[in-house]
């Protein structure tokens, strides 16, 4: 009876160990899946952040030449007014003197100069328009170029 006790108390033990040992081994491979899912977290993790960071640069890019465009259209903008502006007060000074002459009496040599005066600024009034022109060109491109 003794013998059969001590196998029986042996089997249980073996049976006790064989246990334990099995698991330690499940213990010890769901860490070692714990460990290589983490891994493969971090290194997606640090995938994502490379392709926020890259995205956020190109946003960045983006911004500076959008901005950059914007700052064109509006000197566009405010070289055409500009122009505009210098042709309206060549024209005002224009009829000025075609009044002046027409209106008033003086001598032939004064009215020449005057006359010679005005051919000036229509001179200068077509030259701006053909800035005019150029300028409203530069502006249609800035537009699109947005």
């Amino acid at each position: 009876m003794k013998k059969i006790f001590k196998t029986l108390v042996f089997l249980l033990l073996l049976n006790a160990h064989s246990f334990f040992a099995q698991q330690i081994q499940n213990n010890s491979t769901q860490d070692l899946e714990f460990n290589k899912s983490e891994a493969e977290t971090q290194r997606m993790l640090r995938e994502n952040h490379k392709k926020l960071d890259d995205k956020i640069e190109l946003l960045k890019k983006e911004l500076k030449e959008m901005e950059t465009k914007k700052k064109n259209l509006s000197k566009s903008e405010n070289n055409l007014k500009s122009t505009k502006e210098k042709i309206s007060k060549l024209e005002l000074a224009n009829q000025k003197i075609e009044n002046k002459i027409s209106t008033t009496t003086v001598s032939d040599e004064e009215i020449q100069k005057q006359k010679i005066k005005t051919k000036e600024i229509e001179v200068n009034i077509q030259k701006l328009k053909l800035t005019q022109i150029t300028q409203e060109k530069e502006l249609e491109k800035a537009m699109s170029a947005i």
